[in-house]
């Protein structure tokens, strides 16, 4: 396992594998996106004009964490995509705002409402927004543990990251969305009325919107994600700059979560 930092970051305290190397972290980011290219293509959920070359980029890859899988060889067979944002962030500034469902005319507003309780929430606990996706992987290793291990490096890094609240827009394709959801995702809600599956015009398949919270897993996955997080001590970080944005790396108490009910 490899993790890229988001552009303009150095590490935090910790890490204790963090090298800034524009080079490596330059190769590793373009065959994640080569993966994603192949993955989305063969899944039918883009066509070929989308990629640019043979990657699938995209504006937040660089603004974003990516947890990444190698092979025996250092070639990159899985990936994850984890974007935390700026507390204080407003409804219009995450990337799901520009989701289909958000101009849904029936949904768009309580999809809203129910993004901003998110946002609300993540402020009152002082713990950052984040969104997660960009889910790939290839073939041989779809349904086994690594995929799975790889999901919850996810929940662990949040947790070193001083615990993140994230929305994650899921396809049912796979059982991507049943697979989160068993781990610990919920459905978003807006006025206890669970926001709808919807068809993403992009993808073209069939979305389901998630939120987790990093500190309240499903308990059966609690003592293996914590084992991931201190393998993730000691995993290599690359990154592409130096400058640590201080929101990025707070680390706010735990009973605060426990206070607010969740």
């Amino acid at each position: 396992m490899v993790l890229l930092a988001p552009s303009g970051v150095d590490g935090s305290s910790f890490f204790d594998k963090v090298h800034v190397d524009s080079t490596h972290y330059e190769t590793l980011l373009a065959e994640l996106q080569r993966l994603r290219g192949q993955t989305y293509l063969q899944d039918g959920a883009i066509e070929s004009h989308h990629l640019t070359g043979d990657r699938h980029q995209l504006d937040t890859d660089k603004k974003s964490w990516h947890v990444l899988v190698l092979d025996q060889d250092d070639r990159v067979s899985g990936c994850m995509r984890c974007q935390p944002y700026p507390q204080h962030s407003e409804f219009s500034q995450v990337g799901v705002s520009k989701s289909a469902l958000a101009s849904c005319n029936q949904w768009g507003e309580r999809f809203q409402g129910a993004v901003e309780a998110e946002l609300e929430l993540s402020r009152r606990l002082e713990r950052s927004y984040a969104e997660v996706g960009g889910w790939a992987l290839l073939e041989n290793i779809r349904g086994t543990m690594e995929a799975l291990r790889l999901v919850l490096a996810a929940y662990a890094l949040a947790e070193a990251l001083g615990g993140w609240v994230v929305i994650s827009t899921a396809t049912r394709r796979h059982g991507s969305a049943s697979i989160l959801k068993r781990i610990g995702g919920r459905p978003l809600e807006y006025q206890s009325s669970e926001v709808p599956s919807y068809i993403d015009p992009n993808y073209r398949c069939e979305m389901e919107v998630l939120r987790f919270y990093s500190w309240a897993p499903n308990p059966r996955f609690r003592e293996w994600i914590n084992e991931i997080k201190m393998q993730l001590k000691q995993t290599l970080v690359l990154a592409s700059g130096a400058g640590t944005p201080a929101w990025m790396f707070g680390a706010p108490l735990q009973a605060k979560a426990a206070a607010a009910g969740y």
